[in-house]
């Protein structure tokens, strides 16, 4: 069966649903953009090109309303680790919507470039996805979770300027080893109730960055799992990835028009809002190589940790 819902923004979404088990999965197909940066979203929205996302919405049984988790994949796309996850939440009786940014954007992967599919394209999706979400009468309360690159997603959906221009706020939020390396100099964040989740031993996407940026946010909790990897929530070995790029010590700022920029030496500082500039930091800094790998304990709790947090933020 085909439904053909009338949605604000321009939103057209196709559902396709299907059951299985007790569980019904209807296949959305969401129109959104596609801004290289924050300073094209902040500025030049309507000139970014239209995406039309996919996106699965999966229902537990009953009639709702049920709590819905938006859910964002790294940067290597949809892994199993994560459906270990929107199981879990499922079990619990929440909604979950799984959003792919990567497929109609023609990537697989961007472990290697982290150009191809941006933040910025994956915050638009994110508030695209929740404007028709929250349209429909078996949908609650609506968080929002991602993973590594999707965590950011998870992280920056609560900064106020972006809310403002994008939509509504999401209503709870769990980023899980986020990239957490951008510094707004505007310092208003939603206090809707945060959740992050971040290994001690993570070269990919330090720590130290979440740390220090912890002060700006009004309502997050930070867990940290001592000797903990990057894709700690996985079973996966632990495992190398000479190409991958990872994150330092440096941050990049956002001015309060969106102009992003970096400091790199000297005082010196180089914008980053287009995509050749970008590459070019990239390859200046050489910023390669960072390890993946599972942590049972970690796993565990996380698990348990998140599903808990979602039911007390966006349960009945």
């Amino acid at each position: 069966m085909e439904i053909i819902l009338n949605s604000r923004h321009s939103v057209t979404t196709k559902r396709f649903l299907t059951r299985s088990g007790e569980k019904m999965l209807e296949k959305l197909e969401i129109v959104s953009a596609s801004p290289f940066e924050i300073y094209h979203i902040m500025n030049e929205l309507e000139k970014a090109p239209e995406t039309i996302i996919e996106a699965e919405l999966f229902l537990p049984q009953g009639e709702g309303p049920f709590g819905c988790v938006v859910a964002f994949h790294g940067s290597k796309g949809w892994i199993n680790h994560h459906q270990d996850h929107v199981d879990n939440w499922l079990d619990a009786g929440l909604a979950v919507c799984k959003v792919d940014s990567f497929s109609a954007r023609e990537t697989d992967s961007t472990v290697n470039d982290q150009l191809s599919v941006t933040h910025a394209m994956m915050l638009v999706d994110a508030f695209r996805t929740r404007s028709v979400l929250e349209q429909d009468p078996r949908i609650g309360k609506i968080g929002i979770t991602g993973w590594s690159l999707g965590g950011t997603i998870a992280l920056y959906s609560a900064w106020a300027p972006i809310i403002e221009i994008l939509g509504t706020p999401f209503d709870a939020h769990v980023p899980f080893y986020p990239a957490a390396h951008i510094r707004p100099d505007v310092q208003k964040w939603s206090r809707k109730p945060m959740l992050i989740l971040h290994g001690d031993a993570d070269d990919w996407t330090p720590l130290h960055l979440v740390e220090s940026l912890m002060p700006q946010l009004p309502n997050a909790t930070l867990q940290v799992y001592n000797g903990a990897h990057h894709s700690f929530d996985s079973q996966k070995k632990l495992t190398w990835l000479p190409k991958a790029v990872r994150l330092g010590k440096r941050t990049a700022r956002v001015k309060k028009n969106g102009y992003m920029n970096g400091k790199l030496w000297l005082g010196i500082r180089w914008p980053l809002n287009e995509r050749w500039q970008r590459r070019w930091v990239i390859r200046f800094l050489r910023n390669r190589g960072a390890h993946v790998g599972g942590n049972p304990a970690a796993r565990t709790d996380s698990l348990e940790r998140a599903k808990q947090f979602f039911i007390k933020t966006i349960g009945d």
